[in-house]
């Protein structure tokens, strides 16, 4: 009798562990927050510091510190539209999703589509 006691201990105490596993496991992903958020929130702090419209996220990825975006900022409005400076900038993100960095890597006007390059590039 005793050892079907101590099975069955052995038993609640493993399941204790297992569930205190997926406990932690589901407060660090609630921790982090998601791709969209992600995104939502570095536009949102970009245009903030920077005093411009964000119109778009172009490009997003996940690095090894967190995450790095592309996105179209309107910098100068002109009449009409199609003549609006728009710009892309490279935005770096931690991983908790707090704007790290970001810089200028084009400028062009709305509708202008990028030059053909030969070969592809």
């Amino acid at each position: 009798m005793s050892n079907t006691k101590n099975s069955s201990e052995s038993q609640t105490s493993q399941n204790s562990r297992k569930s205190e596993v997926k406990d932690t496991e589901r407060n660090v992903a609630e921790d982090r927050p998601s791709p969209m958020e992600v995104l939502r929130h570095a536009c949102a702090q970009l245009g903030e510091l920077t005093g411009m419209a964000v119109e778009s996220a172009s490009a997003f990825e996940q690095t090894e510190d967190g995450w790095s975006l592309e996105v179209e900022v309107l910098e100068l409005e002109r009449i009409p539209d199609t003549m609006s400076l728009l710009a892309s900038y490279q935005v770096d993100v931690d991983s908790r999703g707090q704007l790290t960095g970001y810089r200028r890597v084009r400028r062009y006007e709305r509708g202008r589509a990028d030059p053909h390059r030969p070969g592809g590039r």
